[in-house]
């Protein structure tokens, strides 16, 4: 679980900090072992968790607010049955932290609050076993909750609180890592699953230590799940950083034994739809489990939209439980397919970067027989095509096409799949004809007849083609080329704008497929001539894992204009920019520019934590970067040579341990144009 902030987790803090007191005032850890005569659990092998568990926790949605209480639990669950939620699969209906009163009761039991529940939990769980459902509930390997309030966790107390779980009828179990006091990690999660065992009831075990002690080599005989990551936060970066950290584990994941990069965060707010989407599509070709984690009391038609998906969810829930691997990732373009039941495979086409790209791959490289075609399914717009064998699509920034791909013998009762593309991310000058060409390819073992291409802009824009806009028929791999001038009105402000290329052809029997990709066109000013410092120049786009990029001053981590001045090592720089990781920050350069320097380094506002690495591209390319960084290291000058490059891009990754405290500063960032 998270604090109740915005600012990175201070989980690990915590933890140490406690275990360091201990040691200090000489004390003895709490007893963790099972009681006399009670026999150590054997290798996990209960049939439960077959399939990445589905279903809801309150944290990212509630917090420790007073809104998280009985009447919004049994809501959830009505929800759940009215929406549609529970046909599709979600199942878990789970109580994070706050549920109980801060002291245990004479008897040392678990007392639940009385004015969040007034009924009791045993009422809450029978409400939802009354709909079909299973009720989840938490606590922490340690003395205490994450909570600040102090909430008691189950550390010296698991046979007693599991078996108060147990009587409940509690289904699930989240295992926090809170307030540890130093006792081995395996040793902790290990009681508490003998505990659950020695109650006789089924309940789903996750454990949740945030990746610290790499559980994915350790856990499969002791949770269902456990978590790789630190906590989600509702931003971009965030979502990001836990993907890049679970993709690698796939070889560990698997029927009972769950890689879980954290709950998902559609619909809380802070990403756009298409994120969201991206979101849902990679949890789900991860294998991850699916647990919701905004209030869908105020759900949008948009969010349950994503969440209902069931052709996305089929992909996550598949019975031969294999996590999907990356086949490519180069310049933020990833391919990850993934291996299902019927020999078919989901391939995610994911599109980190900020701009549109074409991602690109094959039936051979995800795995699939040769064949003198496939069947592939796009299973956001719900429909099937043919395709010869390439699997490719124009992917909008930060955007996901989801396909199922198979060796399927019907494919030619499927219109051909026809890719639509612009050669380059349109960047515009106002008041200036820019030239832009669009392709629609027929990828397809089948000719596309009667081919037609639309390119719209918004309100004011003026849009022409200067080349034919329709094809009488387009064969196997070959594109309908036409060339566009679009200007944006002068006096248009730099940002970006939408377009929309739309097709329309017919298959060879004669149905008329409709077809379209989102687009972003960036109205953009050339660099001023000589050296600019970068944190006053305006920037393309800037995503950021905790706040928002800063000029001039340090990241802060919360709302804008909360940074420091920018220091390294105790120097201290006027210019710069100030970032958190995962961070991308886009320039656009105009192929006018030649250099870009700046000394790099974690910022001191964190104390001693923070690690990360730098990277500058230039268009595509990656020109310059750095190792890992820590804070006890000096500013590092960092040099790159962009001759020619229209577009600039500024990274800090977090250096492979996920994004707690990695404020990360381009101190005294120059542009030399």
């Amino acid at each position: 679980m998270r604090h109740p902030h915005t600012r990175s987790p201070r989980r690990r803090v915590v933890g140490l900090l406690a275990a360091s007191l201990l040691c200090t005032a000489g004390l003895a850890a709490p007893a963790v072992a099972a009681p006399a005569g009670q026999p150590a659990s054997p290798a996990l092998d209960d049939g439960l968790a077959l399939t990445p568990p589905m279903g809801f926790n309150n944290w990212n949605s509630t917090n420790c607010r007073p809104e998280f209480n009985e009447a919004m639990v049994k809501g959830i669950a009505d929800l759940f049955v009215e929406k549609g939620l529970k046909d599709a699969g979600y199942q878990y209906v789970n109580l994070d932290d706050c549920w109980a009163l801060p002291e245990r009761d004479a008897n040392g039991k678990l007392v639940p609050d009385p004015v969040r529940f007034p009924g009791g939990i045993k009422a809450v769980a029978d409400y939802v076993h009354s709909k079909g459902l299973k009720l989840g509930i938490y606590t922490s390997a340690g003395t205490k909750t994450c909570n600040s309030a102090g909430f008691p966790g189950a550390l010296g107390h698991e046979y007693s609180d599991a078996q108060q779980f147990a009587d409940w009828g509690v289904d699930y179990l989240k295992y926090d890592n809170c307030n540890n006091q130093g006792v081995d990690a395996k040793l902790r999660y290990t009681t508490m699953r003998d505990a659950l065992k020695a109650t006789g009831r089924p309940i789903v075990y996750s454990i949740c230590e945030w990746g610290e002690n790499k559980p994915w080599q350790w856990a499969a005989d002791v949770g269902h799940l456990w978590r790789t990551t630190g906590d989600i936060s509702d931003n971009w970066s965030s979502m990001l950083g836990n993907m890049k950290q679970n993709l690698p584990l796939a070889p560990y994941a698997g029927p009972g034994h769950w890689n879980d990069p954290d709950m998902l965060e559609v619909g809380n707010g802070g990403m756009t739809d298409t994120e969201y989407r991206s979101h849902f599509s990679m949890w789900s070709v991860m294998a991850a489990p699916l647990l919701i984690g905004s209030d869908l009391r105020k759900a949008s038609q948009a969010t349950l939209d994503i969440l209902d998906n069931k052709e996305v969810i089929a992909v996550d829930q598949d019975p031969l439980g294999k996590q999907g691997a990356v086949v490519s990732s180069e310049g933020g373009r990833w391919v990850v397919s993934k291996e299902m039941k019927d020999g078919s495979r989901a391939v995610a086409l994911f599109n980190e970067s900020g701009t549109a790209q074409r991602i690109a791959t094959t039936a051979a490289a995800v795995g699939l027989p040769q064949a003198s075609a496939y069947t592939l399914r796009d299973l956001w717009q719900h429909k099937s095509y043919n395709t010869a064998g390439t699997i490719s699509a124009t992917v909008p920034a930060h955007g996901t096409v989801l396909v199922r791909v198979s060796a399927d013998s019907k494919w030619a009762t499927h219109p051909p799949a026809v890719e639509l593309g612009l050669d380059s991310s349109p960047l515009l000058q106002a008041g200036k004809a820019t030239p832009l060409t669009s392709a629609a390819t027929d990828l397809g073992r089948t000719p596309a007849r009667h081919v037609s291409v639309r390119l719209t802009g918004p309100d004011g824009w003026t849009v022409k083609a200067t080349s034919p806009t329709a094809s009488a028929v387009l064969p196997t791999g070959h594109a309908l080329r036409t060339k566009w001038s679009v200007t944006a009105p002068a006096g248009t402000p730099p940002g970006s704008y939408d377009l929309a290329l739309k097709a329309s052809y017919r298959s060879p029997t004669g149905a008329r497929v409709d077809s379209s990709v989102p687009l972003t066109a960036s109205v953009v000013v050339p660099p001023p001539s000589g050296t600019s410092g970068l944190g006053d120049l305006p920037w393309m786009s800037a995503t950021n894992g905790y706040g928002p990029v800063e000029r001039n001053t340090s990241n802060g981590e919360s709302d804008a204009g909360d940074g420091h001045p920018i220091t390294i090592g105790g120097v201290v720089y006027d210019k710069g920019l100030g970032v958190h990781a995962e961070s991308a920050v886009e320039f656009y350069a105009g192929k006018a520019c030649e250099k870009v320097t700046a000394d790099v380094g974690v910022d001191d506002e964190k104390g001693a934590n923070g690690t990360v690495a730098f990277e500058i591209w230039a268009d595509g390319t990656k020109v310059a970067s750095t190792g890992v960084l820590t804070n006890a290291m000096p500013a590092q000058p960092l040099t790159a040579d962009v001759t020619g490059a229209e577009v600039i891009r500024l990274v800090v990754t977090d250096g492979g341990d996920g994004i707690d405290s990695d404020h990360a500063d381009w101190a005294n960032a120059q542009l030399t144009c």
